[in-house]
């Protein structure tokens, strides 16, 4: 195992306001008041909390799949891009590593793949992903040296606006579904083949240049379909009184 593969995904403090958002996303949940949005994802708050900081801690790991022919880079900088820093691994080598980010492709994916048979949103998932992907894909970019990246906010508002013109009562978990896989198709695999030779020493599926927007789309596009269902007319529990 490379230990040059344990990094953080963002810049210090950028990541530190990630955390910031667990942080107060945890105390609203011990409220009370998110408890609707987790129960109409269909995981209970406690599955909730492991999920979050399951996703931020596992985003420190890197696995390794394989290695694409590239060119020697100067690494261990930070990259800027829509504002957010980016860190650039430290690599000897003058080939590019691709791996797999835990935080950022292994938990949102396995999740993604719960919540698709939990809810038999296999075909809306499978229409919701394609358009995130493609949507995530149009608006990547290869940063040179680095990778690719994404703006930070644009996957999360697609994904929440996709999930709920698709389905409003299902929109929680189709966010979640859409979003995480969207962005690792369309930002991550979709672009492997622009990585080699592009100077990254690291291509982590799900990680640095991706996991924000994953991130995001796991708390952000969830929440506010949540709330839309809700203010809509009651989701499921309308669903359960007209089944009644």
């Amino acid at each position: 195992m490379h230990s040059e593969l344990f990094y953080l995904p963002l810049a210090l403090p950028f990541f530190a306001l990630l955390f910031v958002v667990f942080v107060f996303l945890v105390v609203l949940l011990q409220v009370g008041v998110l408890k609707y949005a987790y129960t109409r994802l269909g995981v209970s708050a406690g599955a909730a909390y492991l999920l979050l900081i399951g996703s931020l801690v596992g985003s420190y790991f890197n696995i390794p799949l394989g290695e694409l022919p590239g060119r020697h880079i100067v690494a261990g900088e930070e990259i800027a891009f829509f504002g957010v820093h980016y860190i650039v691994p430290i690599m000897a080598g003058p080939g590019t590593i691709v791996a797999v980010n835990v935080g950022g492709a292994l938990i949102p994916g396995f999740m993604s793949f719960y919540l698709l048979g939990l809810h038999r949103l296999w075909e809306k998932g499978t229409i919701a992903t394609a358009v995130v992907a493609a949507f995530c894909h149009l608006i990547a970019r290869p940063v040179p040296g680095f990778g690719i990246v994404l703006p930070i906010f644009a996957p999360a508002a697609m994904t929440a606006l996709v999930a709920f013109v698709l389905s409003p009562r299902q929109a929680a978990p189709l966010a979640y579904i859409a979003g995480s896989l969207g962005v690792l198709i369309g930002a991550d695999l979709l672009n492997l083949g622009k990585l080699a030779g592009s100077g990254a020493s690291v291509a982590s599926i799900g990680g640095a240049g991706a996991f924000d927007g994953i991130f995001l789309c796991g708390i952000i596009a969830v929440l506010f379909a949540s709330f839309t269902t809700r203010g809509s007319g009651g989701g499921g529990s309308a669903g359960r009184a007209r089944a009644a």
